[in-house]
């Protein structure tokens, strides 16, 4: 797929991630991005980068009807990025109730899969285009201090192979991003290794421009998913020290 000439739209764009994409996607030289956020206002710094290019739109990815309504003012969308997402930092067993899981399962699951529905006749009418979808590698090994992280994004991955299966006799391309810890403000007290935004977003577009599935970016990516096809169980162990702090020792 070539992204000169495409028409994006970016979800969580006033995020961590999601300004990397739309700043990307403008140097490629994209004709149109749709930037979404759930307030709009959010993205007025953003948008007067390009006014003629990068358009903000209102769109919370857990509301249905906010979901639809994109789908309707967006019909020339071929590159659709599923970036918005959140990570609580919350373990099962030690958080006080179920209200982080839910609010994660709800953006990081059930929200990506609505955008992937609202937009499929989309980008079928429009010749197939290609889905990106950003996961984690904690989506294949569970980070017991954001545990149900981990388990939100090991839904989002199967998820994505599921839509890429019934989505290919269409001919839309479907990206499985997979970093490690991306640096950015809400990981500004995690340790290194970290992979910049910039080389994730980097490593999205070319895998749409390559036909490549499945992204495992940076250092930490890349060790970890090795570890997973080598010696998966040792790999859990060594994730499992790392606790959230109410049930340490």
């Amino acid at each position: 797929m070539l992204l000169k000439g495409a028409v994006a739209l970016v979800t969580g764009a006033n995020g961590g991630i999601g300004k990397y994409y739309v700043e990307a996607l403008r140097l490629a030289e994209v004709t149109r991005i749709y930037a979404g956020a759930r307030n709009r206002n959010s993205l007025a710094s953003l948008a007067a980068i390009d006014p003629q290019r990068i358009i903000p739109i209102a769109l919370d990815i857990t509301n249905e009807q906010s979901v639809i309504a994109a789908a309707g003012e967006c019909k020339d969308v071929n590159l659709l990025i599923n970036n918005a997402g959140i990570g609580l930092l919350k373990g099962f067993i030690s958080a006080t109730d179920l209200s982080s899981a839910r609010s994660e399962m709800e953006v990081n699951y059930f929200g990506t899969l609505a955008m992937c529905r609202a937009f499929a006749p989309v980008l079928r009418a429009n010749g197939g285009g290609a889905i990106v979808n950003m996961l984690s590698i904690l989506g294949k090994v569970n980070f017991p201090m954001n545990a149900s992280y981990s388990a939100s994004k090991a839904a989002g991955i199967l998820m994505t192979q599921g839509i890429r299966a019934e989505l290919a006799a269409q001919g839309t391309l479907v990206v499985g991003m997979m970093p490690g810890t991306v640096d950015t403000e809400v990981s500004r007290d995690f340790p290194q290794p970290k992979v910049s935004p910039e080389v994730v977003v980097q490593a999205a577009l070319q895998a749409v421009i390559d036909e490549v599935e499945d992204v495992y970016p940076g250092e930490q990516a890349t060790e970890m998913a090795a570890q997973l096809l080598k010696d998966p169980k040792a790999l859990e162990k060594m994730m499992a020290t790392m606790l959230p702090d109410s049930t340490q020792g």
